[in-house]
């Protein structure tokens, strides 16, 4: 007799629909599996076996086929036993299964019967929403994970046997109750609030402005300046994710294996930092399954390169394409996928390998050449890609010690809150969301300079030397200052304080 159940296979962030087609007939014994799975698929058949015997019933005798369809879709992970043993059951009569084909299946099986967690969970339930099933029945600890979603019957099951008594109707499990994505929201902590940091207000108006607007940002300064500590500050500024940002960012981290069993919808914006020695599959998304890289785990929020002269020239040189365009596109001979990859860039270095150039606090001992050599690591079309670059100095022992206190994380947030409302209300229809997103037309339309403004602009790039990139990121810099302050128009004011932060290039860079 022949069975179908449903599951999906992961593309991308993306669910493929997958029949799970199992036929038993008589004659002599044994186990098949077609439609290309891959080695975890092909392995469900010892896992599927014991635990059907440890469940209560029993493999089949005879000639057992299991047909993964459509052929041509590598089928890969473990989320595929559970829909092979219900086939498998299904198809020897052992217990009457109806409306299968209406059922998302997910879930691998341990030995004992038991589900276990699988990757994935929330971009396949989405897709299957979008196929029209109508219900899901998945692991207990990817319950959470799913648990913001409407539209669908979502039942976590914690054994094989749980699972058939549910579909049979001899015992139905209660379908999981939803959170509104508000409730989930009250969970969210900043990672560090900024209220910590001591001193550096040329920073922290710095890291206001790139908030604000979307903005890429290099920090240069001593050791132990607090660049790392600002740059943790930054997700807790930005304002909260929307259900869509949050939906986006759990995906990718779910396809990648790290959301953790019972874990729910990603509402903190991510902060990623990479160590230096990172390669540039791992950064940008690779490996023989085109995994997502870190530029797209921070997808809706930080990337962070702590010691930027540190990462290999190739692996720096591979961020220029999705910063550009957002979106991190991974090709390999047999698969291929696209994550998308729109976050903040923060970069924090030293001005030198002792890391002491042009301090106040303590002499530089590298010579000329060592320094030309260690900030050239950085190349040109890199830095035109950063929006703003500022100095960070060692802090005084009285600024530390002192009674002062800043601005909490909280408080910055809402002002860029407000910054950021302006510019969706004036970007409206373009598919933009922030100013560093805008394009050389919506700059045109949204970014009309006086002559005066236009004038303090024009020479400052020919004095500097800046590209047309660096040219139209200090309006898009400008735009988002005129905003956080409320103005309309933007003011000679504006144009010369964003000004201020391209200065670095000519002082560290001799451009």
């Amino acid at each position: 007799m022949l069975a179908r159940t449903i599951c999906f296979a992961l593309q991308g962030v993306d669910g493929r629909p997958v029949d799970v087609e199992a036929d038993v007939q008589g004659g002599m014994g044994g186990f098949y599996m077609v439609g290309l799975p891959d080695t975890a698929v092909r392995e469900s058949k010892e896992r599927v076996t014991s635990a059907l015997r440890n469940s209560g019933y029993a493999m089949p005798a005879g000639r057992v086929t299991v047909n993964l369809s459509p052929a041509d879709l590598k089928k890969e992970g473990a989320a595929f036993d559970l829909p092979i043993a219900v086939s498998i059951l299904a198809a020897s009569r052992q217990t009457a299964l109806p409306n299968l084909e209406k059922t998302l299946l997910l879930g691998e099986l341990s030995l004992d019967g038991s589900l276990t967690p699988v990757r994935g969970v929330l971009s396949m339930v989405i897709s299957a929403h979008q196929a029209g099933i109508e219900s899901v029945v998945l692991p207990w600890e990817n319950g959470p994970e799913a648990q913001t979603l409407t539209g669908m019957l979502i039942y976590p099951a914690k054994t094989l046997r749980e699972v058939i008594d549910h579909l049979s109707g001899k015992l139905p499990l209660p379908a999981q109750i939803q959170l509104s994505y508000s409730d989930c929201l009250k969970e969210t902590k900043p990672l560090m609030d900024l209220s910590l940091v001591k001193g550096q207000q040329g920073a922290r108006r710095a890291l206001e402005i790139a908030a604000a607007g979307g903005h890429n940002m290099l920090m240069i300064g001593v050791p132990g300046s607090g660049k790392t500590m600002l740059a943790r500050c930054l997700p807790g500024i930005l304002p909260r994710m929307t259900f869509e940002e949050a939906c986006e960012t759990t995906r990718i981290h779910s396809v990648a294996g790290l959301i953790k069993p019972g874990q729910g919808l990603i509402t903190n914006r991510p902060f990623r930092s990479p160590h230096h020695a990172v390669s540039a599959p791992a950064l940008i998304g690779g490996g023989s399954d085109a995994r997502p890289g870190e530029i797209s785990l921070a997808h809706n929020g930080v990337l962070f390169l702590d010691e930027l002269p540190e990462y290999a020239p190739n692996v720096l040189e591979a961020l220029r394409q999705p910063l550009e365009d957002g979106v991190a596109t991974i090709a390999r001979v047999k698969s291929r996928a696209q994550y998308l990859s729109q976050c903040m860039l923060v970069a924090g270095m030293n001005p030198c390998p002792c890391g002491y150039y042009g301090s106040r606090v303590r002499a530089c001992h590298c010579g000329e050449h060592a320094i030309r050599r260690y900030l050239g690591r950085v190349s040109g079309p890199l830095l035109d890609r950063i929006d703003l670059q500022v100095e960070v100095d060692a802090v005084p022992v009285s600024e530390i010690t002192g009674n002062t206190e800043a601005e909490s994380s909280e408080t910055v947030r809402r002002r860029v809150q407000a910054a950021r409302e302006r510019q969706q209300k004036r970007l409206q229809g373009t598919g933009l969301h922030c100013n560093a997103q805008m394009t050389s037309a919506a700059i045109q339309a949204f970014c009309p300079l006086s002559a005066q403004a236009q004038t303090i602009l024009t020479r400052a790039v020919e004095k500097m030397g800046m590209s047309m990139r660096g040219y139209t990121r200090i309006i898009k810099a400008a735009r988002t200052i005129a905003d956080l302050q409320g103005e309309k128009d933007i003011s000679p004011a504006h144009i010369a304080e964003a000004i201020q932060y391209r200065a670095l290039d000519s002082k560290y860079w001799g451009t």
